[in-house]
């Protein structure tokens, strides 16, 4: 395997980084400032300046031939991503690019299934800005011949994710009758999922991410909640919620879709360590 570069190395970042550091591959990665670089540095990723909202740091990197992990979210507002968008105008030709999106780019399903084919809706600038992402990343990719892997993920969980604080505030969650379908992924089989994407992942082919077991997002704080001796979460009405929570949170618990995951099993040949919450529960 060529040079192995990371855009974002936060927590997947970090264990992407130590699964192809145990295959011996060389990992560098981005880091916009010294404290970056210090803890890229103290895992032994090899930091190199650069910053996505300067356009004009990226030009020089070390890219050409490497496989690269894009994790960077995009800004907080607006409906495009401009760091991408930095990104693939800065004349950089990798040999391949993995980038993680959400499963928000699906938008609101009423419970409905969805696979890759499935046409984008999403429902919230936050998914839009990553759908708009895709797209220009895609469509980068086919211009230059770069190998383009889009990764529609859903919520992630495991060690160091853990929704503790916010269980230990008491926050409401919305009660189980009124709240949709969710889709999750343990943080260990998505940089797993990673691994193989840079390995046997097609040519400009997008992945639905998750374990297959569906379930709400109430059952998950319920679950977490009883795991770690906590008490279990008020439950609001769909009503009383549309009035205490923020909009980011009411988007996670009303949208509902189950994502269909037989493409990411079959073509990237994934086993999944963690096939379901209460396997991932039994390992904190």
């Amino acid at each position: 395997m060529n040079l192995i570069f990371i855009i974002g190395c936060g927590d997947i970042g970090l264990r992407v980084a130590r699964l192809w550091q145990g295959r011996g591959a060389t990992v560098q990665a981005l880091a916009r400032s010294d404290e970056a670089a210090a803890r890229l540095s103290g895992a032994g990723i090899t930091p190199v300046r650069g910053d996505l909202d300067i356009p004009t740091t990226l030009a020089t990197l070390p890219l050409n031939g490497a496989t690269v992990y894009y994790f960077a979210p995009p800004p907080t507002q607006g409906d495009t991503d401009p760091r991408m968008r930095a990104f693939t105008a800065a004349g950089l030709k990798p040999e391949r690019v993995v980038y993680i999106s959400t499963s928000g780019v699906y938008g609101d399903r009423n419970g409905a299934w969805v696979d890759e084919d499935t046409p984008p809706a999403p429902a919230t600038d936050r998914a839009r800005r990553r759908l708009d992402a895709e797209t220009v990343l895609r469509a980068w990719g086919r211009e230059q011949g770069v190998r383009v892997n889009i990764l529609r993920v859903g919520g992630i969980y495991g060690p160091g994710r853990w929704p503790l604080e916010r269980l230990q505030a008491g926050m409401p969650v919305l009660r189980e009758e009124e709240c949709g379908y969710t889709n999750r992924i343990h943080a260990d089989d998505l940089a797993a999922i990673c691994v193989a994407a840079a390995a046997r992942g097609g040519d400009d082919r997008i992945y639905n991410v998750s374990d297959g077991s569906n379930g709400t997002m109430t059952q998950y704080f319920y679950a977490v909640a009883d795991r770690f001796g906590l008490p279990r979460p008020p439950a609001l009405t769909l009503a009383q919620a549309m009035q205490q929570l923020s909009p980011a949170m009411l988007s996670y618990l009303t949208e509902s879709r189950r994502m269909d995951n037989r493409r990411m099993l079959q073509q990237l040949g994934v086993t999944l360590r963690y096939p379901d919450l209460a396997s991932g529960l039994k390992n904190v």
